[in-house]
This record gives C-alpha cells, structure tokens and sequence, in this order.
C-alpha cells in the first residue's frame, strides 16, 4: 500500500546536551505544536560541554528562537568573543589574531587588502595586519560594545561572538523546549527496533522497559552514534592523518585575565585553549596521543593555567572525522554523533546550529523522499570539507620543528583543495572561495599571514591604482579605530551594566 504524503506527528530526539536542546528548541519553535516531540536522556551518562567557545552565527541562531542577548548571556555564565589570538603556532615566541570582523575599511574600487599588501611587500606598511582589526584593537585594550549599525562608522566593521557554559545552554534551551510542548523522558536507550520491511528505526527501548515510537528519529547520542552507527551503520569518515591530534584533557579554573576573546596557544604535542567565563576560566589541552601520554597532558596542562584549578582533569578521546551519512533512512545524526572536528576554530555548536537549519528546511512528510537525505547528506559533507581544511591550514602552515608532532604535520601531505587555495594566496595574494565557505576571506587572510604564508606580489589591479593615497588613508583608519577603541568600556564593564549573572550583581 502506498504511504499517503501526511506531515510529520513525532519526532524523537536521542541525547540531550547542547545538541539535543539545541535540536528540540528550534524543531519547537519551527513546528508550533503541530508535530510532537520527545527527548530521551539519561542523567546518568554525561556531556562532553566543552563547546564553550562559538563563532558569530550562533547570534542568528538565538535570535530565530527569539532569545534575548542580555538574558541569554546572564543565564549561561557568558562573555563576549571578538575572535581568537593564536601563540606559538606559525613559530614559537609569536602571536597573531583571528578577528570575527573584516579589516581596515574600503576606500577604493580595490579591497582595502589588496592595497596593504602591496605596502607591506613594497616595506612601507606600518605595522601587521593586525593593527587594522578593529577587532583587534578591542580585544588588546580589553573593550568590548557591539557594533554600529551605522556602516559609515570604523565601529561597524566587526563582529562578534560569545563564550559561554554549554551545560547551562543546553539548561537555558531545555527551558525554552519544555515550555514550548517538548516532552523529556528519562532513560537509558537499550535496544533500537528497526521494521523489517525498510529498515526504518520503528522504536526505541528504555532500561525501564518503556518503548517509544516515532516517526522521525534524530540522534544526538555524542561520539557513540547510538542510532546513526549502532543500529544503521552509516560509516565514517576518518580524518587523523590530516588533523592528528585525537585526545584532549579539559580542566575549569579561577578566573584571571577577563579578555574578550579565545586564546590557543601550540603546546609540543597540540594546542591548549583559555576561554573566559564570568565564573570561572575554561582550560584544554587537545593533543596527539602518539607524541604525549594523558597524564602528561595534563600536567602541562596544570602547570599552565591562570588561576587555581577548580576539579580535577577530565580526559577526552575523539577521532576527528565525520559520517559518510548523516541522513540515513529516517535518522539525522547532529552534534558529535555527525562527526568532530576538533575546536580550534569554535565550530562544535556552528555544525550543530547548521545541521538543525539544513534539517528544518529539508524536514520530510511520512513518505521520508531519499532525496531529501540525499541533499541534506552532500550540503552536511561539503560544510565538514571545507572546514577541515581550514583547520588542515593552522597545522600544516608551520615554522616550528621543535616537536614530532609539527615536524609531521609540517611534512604531511593535505588535501588537493587546500593546497590549491594555498598556491594562489602564494603566488599572487588572490583569495579562492567557495560559495558555502564559513570561514570568509579576512578568516584565511588571518591564518596565512599569522602563520607565515605571504605572497610572492601583490594581487595585479592594486600595482596599478598609483594615484591612490593609500598611505594617508591607513593612517586615517588607523587614528579612527583608536578613537573608537578609547571611547569603549571595557568588556568587565559592559557586562556588568548589561548581563552580569546574579553571582556577580552587587
């Protein structure tokens, strides 16, 4: 008999965490009560929560729910993030600054890079590139107010994003779902029934007993993939020998420094990250388990914080990659259950946020057309492609060969795709992107030059824009941005007038 098309009536989500509150808030917000959703989570399994650190999108994504900025900041611990200062990664005893936010401002038909680069290779740049972030000069001098909407104004030339407790989000989120009619259940998935006819997971069974069907069954079950691997082996893609490190230790501590921003520092065998909180500091170091042992990890770790360590560290092991499928039969797969990629560039919540808006706008009826999976399938793996090599770009563009771990990574074959984009940067300062490419040009500028890719000449058309006075105006913006950064509060200060969580409120 042939399935007349109908809309969904159930979907039941598998794991809670920042993905499958995340997941059950949008699909609540998306489906307006028409169609039932249920969470199934157990208490008793954890998180793995550090996804503390995010990239400018999530802001659409709070806003789509309609979460207010300064309550959503109170209730999560949170701080603001103008972008990411990476040290000792292109050669030890340097630094450079991944800015959310484009650089210098236009003043001819000629992108403004174009232009500092031709000063920089002609010697008459005063200063890196850097100096031309206003996110950067933010972020040095510890000031943080959002953008001007006023795009004639040095102010409106950032962006910005946020640090936060993942495990109070995913509690915020809960919140926001159970008050839109999302149903939790507590338990233990045991067993997955799959129909015999299709192979469709018909019902899945708790460790009380209680059996729960659905129509649409979408899995955020973390590293295990309980319903996407266990129960349809979908396969993965492994991505190791690309991105080598698959270990991380993670440790909170008393808060130091309140910066508005990620700092990742190259350790010998990896990477620590230091993100800021209100409450406390977050601390990891992701590192390669064939150059370090875990307990010496977390030594290093340790011995490197800003503050006292506030509980002991808590080791985590992940095998960078993703899923040959995401959409397998009437199962997604979101959050860490899709895949990992490791949270150099805070990408953890952008693919979860990302697989939920796919999967919104794909949503199937009950006749679950293949061609929808096969769509949201190839939009899925090329996102996770073109972020991998962006990530590929901060190992393999190396000085260092201190250590095995950057000797490898500095001799290691990459990607046709990366090494194409990377050749053109070289030769000639051009900028090649894809059309879907998360990370934007000022993203790629900032890793190539900070890690010492720098090219041969300048791109063609700037060579030729003599009567230009570009000097000039790289003095003006400059001047600019630090009139704008003086008159800023300082990011401790803005929060404190706006969003300070009720600990921190006299």
């Amino acid at each position: 008999m042939t399935t007349q098309p109908a809309p969904l009536k159930s979907i039941v989500i598998v794991g809670g965490g920042s993905a499958g509150w995340m997941t059950a808030a949008a699909l609540a917000q998306a489906v307006g009560g028409s169609c039932a959703v249920t969470l199934i989570e157990s208490e008793a399994i954890g998180t793995v929560g550090v996804g503390e650190a995010t990239i400018p999108p999530i802001r659409h994504f709070n806003q789509r729910l309609g979460i207010d900025e300064a309550t959503f900041v109170r209730e999560t611990q949170g701080s603001f993030k103008l972008g990411i200062e990476f040290v000792d990664w292109g050669r030890k005893h340097h630094r450079y600054f991944h800015p959310f936010g484009q650089y210098g401002a236009e003043f001819d038909t000629v992108p403004f890079y174009h232009h500092w680069m031709r000063e920089h290779l002609e010697g008459r740049a005063e200063g890196p590139i850097d100096d031309f972030s206003m996110c950067w000069a933010m972020a040095r001098a510890g000031k943080f107010t959002p953008p001007s909407p006023d795009r004639r104004l040095i102010q409106s030339t950032f962006d910005y994003a946020y640090h936060f407790d993942a495990g109070l989000y995913a509690a915020f989120l809960r919140r926001y779902a159970e008050a839109r009619g999302v149903r939790r259940v507590e338990g233990k998935v045991v067993d997955v029934a799959l129909r015999g006819e299709d192979g469709f997971i018909d019902a899945v069974t708790l460790d009380n007993g209680e059996q729960i069907a659905g129509e649409f069954f979408i899995d955020c079950s973390g590293f295990r993939g309980l319903l996407i691997e266990e129960a349809l082996h979908a396969g993965y893609d492994n991505w190791q020998h690309w991105l080598p490190c698959d270990r991380a230790v993670a440790v909170p501590c008393e808060r130091g420094e309140f910066t508005p921003y990620t700092r990742s520092t190259a350790r010998e065998a990896g990477w620590q990250w230091r993100i800021p909180l209100q409450h406390r500091t977050g601390n990891g170091y992701v590192h390669c388990s064939q150059f370090i042992s875990e307990d010496e990890a977390a030594r290093t770790l340790l011995a490197n914080l800003d503050g006292k360590a506030l509980a002991d560290p808590r080791p985590l092991r992940f095998v960078t990659g993703k899923r040959r499928r995401f959409w397998e039969r009437n199962c997604v797969a979101i959050g860490l259950s899709a895949g990992f990629m490791e949270p150099l560039e805070s990408t953890s919540l952008h693919l979860i946020q990302y697989g939920i808006m796919r999967l919104i706008a794909l949503l199937p009826d009950n006749t679950m057309s293949p061609l929808l999976a096969r769509e949201y399938n190839a939009q899925t793996s090329r996102e996770y492609e073109l972020i991998r090599d962006f990530l590929i770009l901060h190992y393999k563009a190396t000085e260092r060969d201190d250590s095995e771990l950057w000797r490898y990574c500095a001799a290691m074959p990459i990607p046709d795709s990366l090494q194409y984009k990377i050749d053109h940067f070289r030769s000639s300062g051009m900028l090649v992107a894809d059309g879907q490419e998360l990370f934007a040009n000022p993203s790629w500028i900032a890793v190539y030059l900070g890690q010492g890719i720098v090219p041969e000449r300048a791109p063609a058309l700037a060579q030729m824009r003599s009567g230009v006075p570009v000097a000039e105006r790289l003095r003006q913006i400059r001047s600019a941005m630090d009139e704008a950064v003086a008159a800023m509060p300082s990011h401790g200060e803005f929060i404190a007038r706006h969003c300070a969580a009720p600990s921190l409120n006299p």
